[in-house]
């Protein structure tokens, strides 16, 4: 079969490879959309998880079954389907101690283009089929369904994260397209003021549209006290970290009132260290909590966030601004996602 793969750090190109063997409990499904992200970027052309061979890339897409296992009982060839970007293995000791995307070892569970092939192929394999993947639902239209496979799961994990409350004042600093659906899902949770920081018109339109109070403009001095301005110098209930660097946590936390809490979603594709001042941090006694997590994955995410969108609780139409149709253009997508234009959110392929 064809797949578009991580040759080494830094290169990428188009391979041929053994269709994947199913097992018992597993599933082979051939992809229907496809959407490249920014992690496939840190993979790529920044190394982030250390060298890759010809690994197949992509986690982001949805499918339709080709072939399951003998144990499979809810799935059959030509169900289409939803496809996690985390798929855990369920009957780990990780997943029965409530932390399933480590299932295997710490961020174990995100299996596609990390240690074993990803979607962008021809076929691609899903284990625990049962357990990882879901149904379309009716009303959700195949363009928009691999925004559910990390994007929609990540972003409302920020909101998870940083515990939002009903009336919470709430910062979300990034607003690519995770950072868009972090605005969302602390908005469905009852945000109150929510401030949003990005530049990009279409970003920042689209942040509007999801929820958005406010815009902060980074270029226009530090975040921090931009938000210390705006709150007549009280800071926000709660952080959520969908963007920016290793350094990003200095002002995520100078933001937030004594008390609060930060969610990270970001992908830190690089640096040593993290920055967390020590006054502002209340010299470690300011009860300023930090937490940092992988998105859960699995078939009762995948049907939850699949019904948002299926009763029109969640348009997802404003994620998506470049589609193109063909496999072939996995290519075109993906280069897209590492230059960046102006009026990027994400792209898509419809297969």
């Amino acid at each position: 079969m064809k797949g578009f793969a991580m040759l080494k750090i830094g290169e990428t190109g188009w391979i041929e490879k053994d269709r994947p063997k199913c097992g018992p409990m597993d599933a082979i499904c051939k992809p229907l959309a496809l959407s490249p992200c920014t992690s496939d970027v840190h993979t790529v052309w920044e190394g982030a998880i250390g060298d890759r061979h010809n690994m197949i890339l992509g986690h982001e897409g949805c499918g339709e079954v080709v072939e399951v296992g003998a144990l499979v009982k809810d799935f059959k060839p030509g169900d289409k389907v939803l496809v996690p970007a985390i798929t855990p293995d369920w009957n780990s000791l990780e997943a029965q101690a409530g932390y399933s995307m480590h299932s295997g070892g710490m961020l174990a569970g995100w299996k596609f283009s990390n240690f074993k092939d990803g979607v962008f192929g021809e076929f691609f394999h899903v284990n625990d089929a049962d357990g990882n993947l879901a149904h379309i639902p009716a009303g959700v239209e195949i363009q928009y369904a691999p925004m559910l496979s990390d994007m929609v799961p990540t972003g409302f994990h920020g909101a998870e994260l940083a515990d939002v409350q009903y009336g919470d004042s709430v910062l979300v600093i990034g607003i690519g397209p995770v950072g868009l659906m972090s605005v969302a899902g602390a908005n469905l949770r009852g945000a109150s003021k929510l401030y949003a920081v990005g530049s990009r018109p279409a970003c920042v339109e689209a942040a509007k549209f999801y929820g958005a109070t406010d815009i902060i403009n980074y270029k226009n001095g530090p975040i921090d006290k931009q938000v210390l301005d705006l709150t007549h110098g009280k800071g926000v209930d709660k952080v959520i970290i969908a963007g920016g660097t290793v350094d990003t946590f200095d002002e995520a936390v100078k933001s937030l009132k004594a008390g609060g809490k930060i969610g990270n979603v970001n992908y830190l594709g690089s640096g040593d260290w993290i920055k967390i001042p020590r006054v502002e941090w209340g010299v470690g006694m300011g009860h300023k909590q930090i937490n940092g997590g992988l998105m859960p994955g699995g078939r009762l995410r995948m049907e939850k966030l699949g019904s948002l969108v299926a009763c029109g609780k969640l348009d997802l139409s404003k994620l998506i601004t470049h589609k193109f149709n063909g496999f072939e253009n996995v290519e075109k997508a993906l280069l897209l996602m590492k230059d960046k234009p102006a009026d990027l959110i994400k792209p898509v392929v419809i297969i």
